[in-house]
């Protein structure tokens, strides 16, 4: 049997052993665990990484557990995409200091031997890209391996696809369901490298619903008993507005960014047809309330007009999806200001494909409503966000820079590079208070963080140059940290 290796690879394994059994693995435990002081950890981390070969888990250039500050850096001889406008500048230069931007001016560059000279030999410097529909633990892993392996194994899993993520130059994504809160953490603190998370914490679900990720024989659920899908903190089952109110306070409690109800039907889940309102309006309500008073918002999985509707006029602020949605539908997210967070799902696209016949035929109802969404979108000038929602899909997942090319089908590569940019950036900015990162995200400017990729030609006009990372993206900085640079000397 042929599986893909943490570094992207594709190699000859024995079905009867998995990576989690092999002799390595537990020698990795003991040594990891031989000293649990920052500077002890990770010695014997990089040490039993090397002894492994598994280059996947580390990168050279990664901080180490913030012991150590990005060196000051500036960047000369470019093309300036700002994440702003929609045309390319010339003649700046940027200064970097750390982890910030703290000079971004015309004419050249006057530099002290302690600062890094980067001759960008005119190519593009752009910010890093923000998915704003991502499931850092979901994608990595089918879901009968997520609900079934034990949790050390998927943390594994997901720290590899967040390295994976960042060299695929998306410095941010807004994580919109799973228990990504220690990948958060250990990316946070440098043991792992990986893009920013934004944390929504466990997709939170009525019985049945797009989230019930639970077995028929788990029905009828007894009095305090909860499934491994709620104990891992992928799901939370709630029914009644007493119920939503505590699985909204616990998800902030663990320090959520912003709060994810399953509002209908879904293409991957098992018991919802697509059509189906999940939630009532008093228990939305109720979610809305209690996130607003944490000062951040509720987003909405839903895919149909009356679910838009219900969702909306409730008082959530995203709508994740949305692609059967109507003209009166549309409007009414545009006169609430409500964000639309919509995908590139189309037939073409090599995504989330399923073999159960009732999930092909919602996912065809998803692919033939996609184009009608971006035209209403686009009519009434809605405020649109770009994610992938690979789900459930380790092999879709290097797909995550074709899914931004794919949106040349409805706009220009300026306005669908912008769209991954500074507008996802400004959908960020919903969470308020609750935002784990103090600073700009998606935007060249001065005090923005400095994630900051420098594209071998201009993706303004050609976009497809981000579908192929390894060959395009030349150098890769988040929060002033290089991860990447291969611009020749």
């Amino acid at each position: 049997m042929a599986t893909r290796s943490m570094d992207g690879g594709v190699h000859a394994h024995d079905p009867h052993s998995c990576l989690c059994c092999r002799p390595e693995i537990f020698a990795l435990t003991d040594r990891m665990t031989a000293d649990l002081t920052r500077r002890g950890f990770m010695a014997s981390m990089a040490t039993s990484i090397a002894a492994l070969g598994l280059p996947g888990l580390a990168t050279a250039q990664t901080k180490t557990a913030l012991e150590t500050t990005p060196a000051p850096t500036v960047f000369k001889n470019f093309r300036l995409f700002d994440g702003q406008g929609e045309t390319l500048r010339d003649g700046f230069h940027l200064r970097v200091d750390d982890g910030k931007i703290t000079a971004l001016a015309e004419g050249d560059v006057t530099a002290s031997q302690d600062v890094t000279v980067i001759d960008c030999g005119g190519r593009t410097l752009m910010p890093g890209l923000i998915d704003a529909h991502w499931h850092a633990m979901f994608a990595p892993l089918p879901m009968i391996s997520l609900l079934t392996s034990d949790i050390g194994y998927v943390y594994l899993a997901a720290s590899a696809e967040a390295e994976r993520t960042l060299m695929r130059g998306f410095t941010t994504v807004r994580d919109v369901g799973g228990p990504s809160f220690a990948l958060k953490r250990a990316i946070d603190e440098g043991l792992a490298p990986g893009p920013r998370i934004f944390p929504a914490g466990a997709l939170i679900s009525q019985t049945g619903g797009h989230g019930d990720f639970r077995m028929r024989s788990d029905v009828p659920r007894s009095e305090g008993r909860i499934t491994y899908s709620e104990e891992i903190g992928a799901a939370a089952i709630a029914d009644g507005p007493d119920q939503v109110l505590h699985r909204v306070r616990e998800q902030l409690m663990l320090g959520a960014s912003q709060i994810k109800l399953t509002g209908g039907g879904g293409v991957s889940s098992l018991y919802d047809p697509l059509d189906t309102l999940q939630f009532l309006p008093e228990e939305i309500s109720v979610a809305v309330r209690a996130a607003a008073d944490w000062g951040t918002y509720i987003t909405a999985h839903i895919y149909t007009p009356a679910g838009i509707s219900r969702y909306v006029k409730a008082g959530a602020r995203c709508i994740e999806h949305g692609q059967l949605a109507d003209e009166d539908s549309v409007k009414l997210i545009v006169d609430h200001d409500v964000w639309w967070c919509l995908q590139p799902f189309t037939e073409a696209s090599d995504m989330n494909r399923y073999s159960d016949k009732e999930n092909q035929r919602k996912q065809q109802m998803v692919w033939d409503g996609t184009d009608r969404a971006y035209e209403l979108a686009i009519k009434h000038k809605a405020k649109v966000g770009w994610g992938t929602d690979i789900l459930f899909a380790p092999a879709a997942t290097v797909n995550q820079g074709n899914m931004l090319a794919a949106m040349k089908r409805w706009y220009t590569p300026a306005k669908a590079l912008k769209m991954a940019t500074g507008d996802n950036g400004d959908l960020l900015a919903l969470s308020g208070e609750r935002a784990p990162y103090r600073g700009k995200l998606g935007v060249i400017e001065v005090g923005a963080f400095a994630d900051i990729l420098i594209v071998d030609g201009d993706p303004t006009e050609d976009i497809d140059l981000i579908a192929d990372p390894d060959a395009n993206l030349l150098l890769i900085m988040k929060d002033g940290y290089i991860h990447k640079n291969s611009i020749p000397a």
